[in-house]
């Protein structure tokens, strides 16, 4: 069970809880959910606490985050958008920091799990039509017809428009927890046959230098995947959040 590339991804009960026959237990899933909000949350209050006039490294760090995604937003959805920084803003840094936790050897990696990723999709979607209907009232239905379409293919184009949108929650949370899954199970193999090479001897050994080489590319490579998934997760939120304030721009 230990070589098993997928038995990194089991949840675990910590402490059972059921209620009326429903299943409310603590999980190993949700202890790195609490852990990485503590651990962006502190990040954050630590590294601008002193609010230096020159900052200092973490300070840097945190303010180019913010830039960064304010940056973001106002290119993706103009600056109508900034009213969403705190969402867009935590979002990435939830799946930022999830990822980077997830890297630590025997740490749970909560971006791997389908139904965490399809929860931050859900909110995404949610929070997209939710404002959309509340800003523009039935006109947000004009997101789904695309302007100088001829009236015979209209029908047809709403039909495509309205599929690629019920789409975007499956797209966006499959993209990240694939490419978790994926480089983990990936990472994982190739670590397994650097030990199980060694236990052969010196023959082994030298076998497994070809192994090793790779397992460092690969974490190397991951923590890479792991800032690009966030930053492609926040860049996609942008993409929608601009389709709610501007359900004709497009």
């Amino acid at each position: 069970m230990a070589n098993d590339p997928t038995h990194q991804f089991l949840v675990q009960k910590i402490v059972p809880i059921e209620i009326g026959g429903i299943d409310f237990s603590f999980t190993n899933a949700s202890l790195f959910m609490v852990a990485t909000v503590g651990a962006a949350s502190a990040f954050l209050y630590f590294s601008t606490a002193s609010r230096g006039l020159i900052p200092n490294r973490m300070q840097s760090v945190a303010e180019m985050s913010y830039e960064f995604i304010a940056s973001m937003l106002r290119e993706g959805a103009g600056s109508a958008g900034m009213k969403f920084f705190p969402m867009v803003f935590s979002l990435f840094m939830f799946v930022l920091t999830a990822n980077l936790l997830g890297m630590v050897p025997y740490f749970f990696t909560v971006t791997s799990q389908i139904i965490v990723t399809f929860a931050l999709a859900l909110f995404v979607i949610g929070t997209v039509l939710v404002y959309g209907f509340y800003k523009h009232g039935l006109h947000f239905l004009q997101l789904f017809v695309p302007s100088g379409v001829p009236g015979a293919l209209l029908p047809l184009v709403v039909a495509i428009e309205v599929i690629s949108f019920l789409s975007r929650p499956i797209s966006l949370s499959v993209r990240l927890f694939a490419n978790m899954l994926a480089g983990h199970i990936t990472l994982k193999v190739f670590a397994g046959f650097v030990a199980s090479l060694g236990t052969m001897g010196a023959l082994g050994i030298g076998g497994a230098v070809l192994p090793l080489i790779m397992t460092v590319a690969l974490t190397g490579l991951e923590f890479l995947v792991a800032f690009l998934q966030a930053y492609v997760f926040a860049v996609l939120t942008c993409m929608y959040l601009n389709d709610a304030i501007h359900p004709g721009g497009h």
